[in-house]
């Protein structure tokens, strides 16, 4: 069988994006999460905040190397499976992405030694401000890439000379017009997907009775995060949306499954979309809320797919994905609301709940990843919008060559990835360390001392 080349190496990419993705969503919103653990710890002198602070360091920094390997691995593939990109739009991304590497990248990796290996030798001011300093580099790393994929999302600020992007103005390039949106709708993304990990390890801790002193501060801590951005997430969703459908109303149609330019779209709670017909089967369908979410209009219009012939994205899988993505984020709401409702007035959590919080570790990825696959798949076929397609741009490979290593790369992703839960589970499964429990703000009654 003869595969196309072209495919496999989006195959390819789409595989190494979406295995680095899921390191930055958690090292981005810990970071911030280590530094509250920090102050918590400087303000009060419980040892308990300063236990949770030592064992998610270790977390934050196997998070943050498997974000690195793999950021590196997606940096040579711009050389390797798609030069024409670089060739034609390297005035934009090849500065941007140098600026996150020397602005944000060395400032993590500086600081980073000091948190984990700086106890008794630096002050507890040297603590607090690496800590700062690296949450602080987490979320300069995201404006810069997020600065650079929003641009190719909505490019401004350019001038083209024989098809090389050449740039105008680099506030324009850099403040796009979707940039804030993007750059907001991840950081709370990212700050989520943190919650529901260090609240769903604590769960899995008390359940398996090796919760100790900061086990319940922890998982406080990440429940009312959940609880108070959850519903935020929700508005600044909405913001975002309507700033896709002003500047890409092809990646709209698609999400919604619209086929037909209307007025008064329904919202699709459930079809399988058709492209060879142009219609969707089986449709569970609420009249007008389409446009009414989109638009804020019952009337609104909403453009259809049929006005993009040739240039809209693939419909089913951006459907599908906008779809998963609002249902965990719903699930999200409704589990943090009814953790934070148990746990007020530090009562004790039933088991039921911890076991939803567990459950729900890893919904984070899940989300990010469906709203990265509606905002990447949802550019196409355009790598970036309006002025270069991806099929213009890629490297002349055999379909051996990009079928093989897609197969090592995969095999080696599924491998990290595993060793990497794996990890997570072991130092988990660890009691914690002996601490009075006159530190333990938590129901006494479920409390396990190492």
């Amino acid at each position: 069988m003869d595969f196309d080349p072209f495919v496999l190496a989006r195959i390819q990419f789409a595989t190494n994006i979406s295995f680095h993705i899921l390191f930055p969503a958690i090292s981005i919103g810990l970071g911030w999460i280590l530094l509250f653990f920090r102050l918590r710890f400087t303000q009060t002198g419980d040892k308990a905040w300063e236990y949770a602070y030592l064992f998610w360091v270790k977390i934050f920094a196997l998070t943050f190397a498997m974000g690195v390997v793999s950021g590196i691995t997606m940096s040579f593939q711009f050389g390797t499976n798609w030069p024409g990109f670089m060739e034609k739009a390297g005035n934009v991304a090849g500065p941007l992405l140098g600026y996150e590497v020397l602005s944000a990248f060395f400032l993590e990796a500086s600081f980073l030694g000091i948190m984990l290996f700086g106890k008794d030798r630096v002050s507890n001011r040297m603590h607090l401000i690496s800590s700062f300093l690296v949450a602080f580099g987490t979320t300069l790393s995201a404006f810069w890439i997020l600065s650079l994929n929003s641009w190719m999302q909505t490019p401004t600020g350019y001038h083209l000379e024989n098809g090389v992007v050449m740039v105008d103005s680099w506030m324009e390039v850099i403040f796009n017009p979707s940039f804030p949106y993007r750059f907001f709708h991840m950081l709370i993304a990212c700050m989520l997907t943190s919650a529901f990990v260090v609240a769903g390890v604590s769960a899995w801790r008390a359940l398996r009775n090796v919760d100790g002193p900061a086990t319940w501060k922890v998982m406080k801590t990440g429940v009312v995060i959940a609880a108070v951005l959850a519903p935020i997430q929700i508005l600044v969703g909405d913001f975002h949306g309507l700033n896709t459908l002003e500047h890409q109303p092809a990646k709209v149609a698609a999400m919604e499954a619209v086929w037909e330019t209307e007025n008064g779209a329904p919202f699709t709670i459930f079809a399988l979309p058709d492209e060879k017909t142009k219609t969707n089967r089986y449709a569970l369908e609420v009249p007008y809320a389409a446009s009414l979410i989109l638009t804020h209009d019952a009337n609104g219009e909403v453009k259809g797919l049929n006005e993009f012939e040739g240039e809209h994205p693939p419909v089913a899988i951006v459907f599908w994905s906008f779809r998963i993505m609002l249902a965990i984020g719903g699930l999200m709401v409704l589990v943090a609301w009814w953790a934070a409702w148990q746990m007020r007035d530090k009562k004790p959590p039933t088991k039921p709940l911890l076991y939803a919080l567990s459950a729900m570790t890893f919904s984070g990825w899940v989300a990010v990843l469906a709203g990265w696959y509606v905002t990447e798949i949802g550019r196409q076929p355009w790598i970036v919008s309006g002025v270069l397609k991806v099929q213009d741009v890629v490297a002349d490979h055999s379909s051996a060559t990009v079928g093989g290593t897609l197969f090592g790369y995969i095999l080696l992703y599924g491998f990290l990835l595993a060793s990497y839960i794996g990890a997570l589970l072991n130092l988990s499964r660890k009691p914690a360390a002996s601490l009075s429990l006159t530190a333990i703000s938590a129901p006494q009654a479920t409390n396990k001392e190492a």
